[in-house]
């Protein structure tokens, strides 16, 4: 069937001596500016003469037109087709006071606090980047088997959109998996399911904060993707120190009314947070009516020492929302996370859901509750710890034979990464520019402070790269420095 143009052609009267100079006048302009894309088939010339009126010898003088300037190709007995080696469509001009002018943006979306990432970033000859799990032993035979199963099943199910609050046999699995694997005490009615963490981090704070009012203390340095959920909001946001034992609780300012913390693995630093500490963190929120916000992303990954009890084993009064993702355990494109929250914010979160996305892919949903029921996703969990084990002793062992008296790494004990802080007043932002060019993937603790830095550092993650990786990585980034 010969394609139809979305845009009109107008055309001088019949019998005007510009029918030919204005029809390839308008096809050449279409073309330029991206309406007619590369690749794009043009109607046959007879369709196009009888659609615009003219006679066909007018169309195909056109066309030749278009044909000797490179704008079109002709193919043997299949038609007429947009050139696709063409310079890029040029941008109009900004007029002051067009309809895309920025000023008709939200205030807070006009400088946002984040770089917009990159859709596929390039990845370093060695990978020390943060937050990337490792793929190489995930079992995609099986998730593809689950998959079809899902899709199977749904093939036979009612058609109609799904839960809000998530797949019931994902909630359940999630309650089963969490009380198991960090003892955080939930039933599935407890549990909201998410676009990954941080979309529920945009809920909760779509649902705790009050524009120009709500004050928000984060960690600093801290997560900015989380800071940028809040602040995105309205919130005013505060700043509060870490040192060794996690948040400093007494310099929580007074009206803080939502705490957001990660006291498993303290990011981007790694030190764990003190029990003494979380006690004085839930008598804080008791006291003062806050909500503390605690994001466990990746608690799972423990390293020889028992895990401290989860905020939210500890609260009794309500006032923790746990946050989980399958990011890490699993893999980041998966987006699927969620919260165990509150009676008194269920409801809220799950409206906020529907408002937001409705709710996320119930086929990804149900593959994912599959592996986590039949045992699955515990028996992974298990084999990388062992495996991201061997990879934080190796990168703790050579950080201190090879970097003493530069380096001083923070033991953690738990998660993907760690962070190694200069010592003296090195900056290492210079040396980790010379290490990426240079294919090694290694970035400095600086991004994540809103304040001044007291002492950088670099960050070594280590869950996209192997032993041999992790050695010879490490040995390039010596010599460099």
């Amino acid at each position: 069937m010969d394609p139809e143009f979305a845009f009109p052609i107008r055309l001088p009267a019949p019998g005007s001596r510009h029918l030919l100079r204005s029809l390839h006048g308008q096809l050449k302009e279409a073309i330029l500016d991206g309406r007619l894309r590369p690749g794009l088939r043009l109607p046959a010339t007879r369709a196009l003469a009888q659609a615009c009126g003219v006679s066909r010898n007018t169309v195909v003088a056109a066309y030749d037109l278009l044909l000797s300037e490179g704008y079109v190709v002709a193919r043997d007995r299949g038609g007429t087709y947009v050139a696709g080696l063409l310079a890029p469509a040029r941008e109009p001009a900004p007029q002051p006071g067009s309809p895309g002018d920025e000023r008709r943006l939200a205030a807070f979306w006009r400088a946002p606090p984040l770089p917009p990432r990159e859709a596929s970033p390039l990845v370093p000859r060695f990978d020390f980047r943060v937050g990337v799990p490792g793929l190489s032993a995930f079992r995609a035979d099986l998730w593809g088997r689950l998959t079809a199963r899902a899709m199977r099943t749904m093939a036979h199910a009612p058609v109609a959109y799904a839960d809000p609050q998530g797949q019931p046999a994902l909630r359940e699995a999630i309650a089963s998996h969490v009380s198991f694997a960090r003892a955080v005490a939930c039933q599935a009615g407890d549990v909201v399911v998410t676009a990954g963490a941080q979309q529920a981090f945009d809920l909760l704070a779509r649902v705790l904060v009050t524009p120009g009012r709500t004050v928000v203390a984060v960690e600093d340095p801290g997560y900015p993707p989380a800071r940028a959920a809040f602040a995105a909001a309205g919130a005013r946001i505060v700043p509060v120190p870490v040192d060794a034992q996690g948040l400093v609780v007494d310099r929580l300012p007074a009206d803080a009314r939502v705490i957001y913390v990660t006291p498993s693995h303290q990011f981007p630093l790694g030190h764990a947070m003190s029990a003494a500490r979380r006690a004085a963190l839930l008598a804080f929120a008791q006291a003062h009516g806050a909500v503390i916000v605690e994001d466990d992303y990746d608690g799972e990954f423990r390293h020889g020492e028992r895990p401290l009890d989860a905020l939210q084993t500890l609260d009794r009064a309500e006032s923790v929302c746990y946050v989980g993702t399958f990011s890490k355990s699993l893999f980041p494109t998966l987006r699927l996370g969620f919260v165990v929250a509150p009676r008194w914010a269920r409801q809220a979160l799950t409206l906020a859901k529907q408002c937001s996305d409705w709710h996320c892919a119930a086929t990804a949903q149900d593959t994912l509750a599959a592996f986590i029921a039949e045992g699955h996703l515990a028996r992974h969990v298990r084999k990388m710890r062992r495996l991201y084990g061997v990879r934080r002793q190796l990168l703790l062992d050579t950080l201190r034979a090879d970097f003493s008296g530069r380096l001083d790494p923070v033991p953690c004990a738990a998660g993907l990464h760690l962070a190694a802080l200069c010592v003296g007043h090195a900056d290492p932002e210079p040396l980790a520019q010379r290490a990426r060019e240079q294919g090694v993937g290694v970035w400095t603790t600086q991004e994540y402070y809103l304040g001044p830095q007291d002492r950088p550092g670099l960050l070594f993650g280590f869950g996209a790269i192997d032993e041999a990786g992790i050695a010879a990585g490490l040995k390039a980034l010596r010599k460099l420095w």
